[in-house]
């Protein structure tokens, strides 16, 4: 099916950490996905997917956090869009397992599973429709997020889209696909562990000579801008969407 006789309406899901910590990650989206000739619809009562109550083992909480989800957008016949990995994983890996004794909401979550979709994955599925060039300039390094590579399978998406912007410069950096330490909840249980494995991450991304690292999921990108802002590194900590809806000075 060519770009032109996809539906053009979407619908924006955005997570909690990009609604309460990071809305200039939501706003890059809408400048990308307009410029793409998307009409976007954002639904005002969404909430969050349920992940974090399901990964801390509270499922009856997350199941009525899931339920809502359904309800906002379980009738939508067109795309729903991401700016987060592990949340479109969270829906459409786990709401099978959460819901597996309710056939109404696991007939819902198997019908909405279809239709989600990470940012980088759906940009890249219309690249043919972007029309505008990123202004940044420089090298940048991309690091992978787990739950985007290990249960969405992507990983050469977002590299493309790098790749396809005219002033930038990819360099890859080593063990891209190695876990920054965030995690979630493992952040707080194991904080030792992840503190040696986000610096072996921050090791990876200044001695891959980039001025910006790039992701797709605010909880890495929140846990890497964190240490890069205690060491007074200068790199940039930079979602896809940023890095695509750039527009000021590098």
């Amino acid at each position: 099916m060519s770009s032109s006789e996809r539906k053009k309406k979407i619908h924006l899901f955005i997570s909690c950490l990009v609604d309460n910590f990071f809305p200039e990650v939501g706003e890059a989206m809408l400048r990308v996905l307009s410029g793409m000739g998307m009409e976007i619809e954002f639904p005002q009562n969404q909430t969050c997917c349920g992940q974090p109550a399901f990964n801390s083992g509270h499922r009856q909480e997350a199941e009525k956090v899931a339920h809502h989800f359904l309800d906002v957008f379980g009738d939508a016949d067109e795309a729903i869009v991401c700016p987060s990995g592990s949340c479109v994983s969270m829906v459409k890996n786990y709401y099978k397992e959460l819901f597996h004794d309710d056939p109404e909401a696991l007939s819902r979550a198997e019908r909405i599973s279809s239709n989600i979709y990470e940012f980088s994955e759906f940009v890249f599925q219309r690249k043919e429709d972007l029309s505008f060039d990123s202004a940044y300039r420089g090298r940048v390094t991309f690091h992978d997020s787990c739950h985007a590579l290990r249960e969405l399978g992507i990983s050469s998406q977002p590299r493309e889209l790098i790749k396809s912007l005219s002033e930038v410069e990819l360099v890859e950096m080593t063990m891209a696909d190695a876990c920054c330490g965030f995690g979630g909840t493992f952040s707080i249980k194991y904080p030792e562990v992840s503190k040696s494995m986000l610096q072996e991450k921050i090791d990876s991304i200044t001695n891959s000579g980039a001025d910006a690292v790039v992701s797709t999921d605010m909880g890495c990108l929140m846990n890497i801008r964190g240490l890069v802002s205690r060491k007074k590194l200068p790199v940039k900590v930079l979602h896809l969407a940023e890095l695509l809806a750039f527009e000021g000075p590098k």
